[in-house]
């Protein structure tokens, strides 16, 4: 089968308000938007994956349990709205980590490219022709890596990322939110 693409959205402050270290489902509020921008990305025939740093689990904030029952509400709320998610990866390690067994250097936390290279294997993604949308320049980053487009949503932190790019790394556009992103993509498809 040929790889397809796929659109990498961060969860925090791109699908959801950004609230901090989100440690229990009531603190994470999707935006009215994300189950919408999430159909019409699979209309437009994206694998829709989520790639998340949850540090929180290295602070001992949360377990890895509840950063795993966050994303089947994530995708039982894809599917209630007639969509799904693909695939959702996440990275518990932080260099700085309190629990001893997170504190590593891993290749997977974003600005690192490993939740998009296990994704690709995964689920057979043409990096090249992917797309990640985030609210920070190292969800970017990660666009950058695999060769893929990367566009800055300006909900979460992206408002004030905006005015700081860092050097070497540049979006494909800066967009208000999630669902503009995606009609930015509809009028600018991959060749």
């Amino acid at each position: 089968m040929q790889p397809r693409p796929a659109a990498f959205l961060d969860r925090d402050g791109t699908l959801n308000e950004e609230a901090g270290y989100i440690d229990r489902l009531e603190r994470l509020i999707l935006f009215p938007f994300a189950v919408d921008a999430i159909r019409l990305l699979q209309q437009m025939e994206y694998l829709v994956v989520v790639m998340t740093n949850q540090a929180g689990v290295a602070q001992g904030l949360y377990g890895e349990d509840f950063v795993e029952e966050t994303a089947r509400y994530l995708a039982e709320r894809a599917r209630l709205g007639g969509t799904r998610i693909d695939g959702h990866y996440y990275c518990p390690h932080s260099p700085e980590a309190v629990v001893e067994k997170y504190r590593v250097e891993c290749e997977c936390r974003k600005p690192k490219a490993g939740m998009a290279v296990r994704a690709a294997q995964d689920l057979n993604i043409d990096l090249r022709r992917s797309v990640v949308i985030g609210d920070r320049w190292r969800d970017l980053a990660v666009a950058s890596a695999v060769g893929g487009r990367g566009i800055l949503v300006k909900t979460g932190y992206g408002a004030t990322e905006a005015t700081m790019p860092p050097p070497g790394i540049t979006a494909h556009a800066v967009c208000e939110n999630l669902i503009d992103a995606v009609v930015w993509l509809q009028h600018h498809p991959i060749d």
